[in-house]
């Protein structure tokens, strides 16, 4: 086996959507390469954020070593708080075909993102399914279809989360951080919806972390590279589609010349999803990762399941 990655993109704001996909596309279509991108369509409240400086661990830090007001904007930052977020899905409702038209697959990255990732663990059943329901007819409204994959804002899941999309009939979700696919599990309950997980740490949270630099994380992927296993790395249109965009080239120009295959997240769901048998079943936990605030869900190791 020759050394694999997926590409997952997550667009979280108007300005990555508006901005940063167009430019990722362009790069990827330069070394036809296909990726997994992943769409929160609904209104921009990134202002709200914010307020994470005041409860959630090893935000402010985060924020200033990525340098994320300069990186977002003001604009951008006054979305929720100053003024009424705008509704992402409705204001560039080209893009979506763009990227299907291109080859790259298009899933959810839920409809209010903020809420989803600062408040997924205290939202009711229905107000969960809502949530996937009103990003759910955005994109059938973009598409004509409704996305069959769905990855969450800031890797927060919980059995009520897997358990309505897995209801909803999507094909897989991206919710998680770890190692390989797997049946997420919950206390004593195995959710029918495969997880894969990403595999590698992102730029936003090494950015600066004891002295990281762009091309010291480029450097790192391509290391991990090396291994026969398949990863999945997770960047952001407002990244690598943005001030990153020419580091991120050029880490896609070494994997290619180290002969480094790319594939789409649905591709290698259907793959494994032929024997569902072979599919190790694994715990979710809440935990830390280095450079990244609050907690988020892991896929825990293989010897502790039961």
């Amino acid at each position: 086996m020759v050394p694999s990655l997926a590409l997952k993109v997550d667009v979280d704001t108007l300005k990555g959507f508006r901005e940063g996909l167009p430019a990722l596309l362009e790069i990827l279509e330069l070394r036809g390469i296909k990726a997994s991108f992943f769409v929160a369509l609904g209104p921009d409240n990134s202002g709200r954020a914010f307020l994470r400086l005041f409860r959630q661990k090893g935000f402010w830090e985060k924020m200033w070593r990525t340098r994320a007001p300069a990186l977002y904007g003001l604009k951008t930052l006054s979305y929720g708080v100053l003024v009424p977020g705008p509704v992402i899905g409705r204001l560039a409702p080209h893009i979506l075909p763009a990227l299907t038209a291109a080859g790259h697959e298009v899933g959810l990255h839920g409809f209010n993102h903020v809420r989803w990732h600062d408040k997924l663990f205290k939202m009711t059943a229905p107000q969960i399914e809502l949530e996937i329901n009103a990003a759910q007819k955005l994109f059938t409204a973009a598409l004509s279809q409704p996305a069959q994959a769905f990855a969450a804002p800031g890797w927060q899941c919980s059995a009520v989360s897997k358990k309505i999309l897995a209801a909803q009939g999507f094909l897989y979700a991206s919710d998680t951080r770890g190692t390989t696919p797997f049946w997420p599990q919950f206390g004593a309950q195995i959710i029918p919806l495969l997880d894969l997980p990403t595999t590698l740490p992102t730029l936003d949270e090494l950015l600066g972390f004891n002295g990281c630099r762009p091309r010291d994380f480029s450097r790192l992927i391509l290391a991990r590279l090396e291994t026969k296993t398949p990863q999945v790395l997770t960047i952001h249109a407002e990244l690598e589609g943005g001030p990153y965009r020419r580091e991120f080239a050029w880490l896609l120009d070494r994997a290619l010349e180290q002969g480094v295959t790319f594939f789409r997240l649905q591709d290698w769901a259907r793959q494994l999803l032929q024997r569902p048998q072979e599919i190790p079943v694994a715990s979710v936990v809440q935990g830390r990762l280095p450079g990244r605030a609050g907690r988020l869900a892991l896929q825990a190791p293989r010897e502790k399941n039961k």
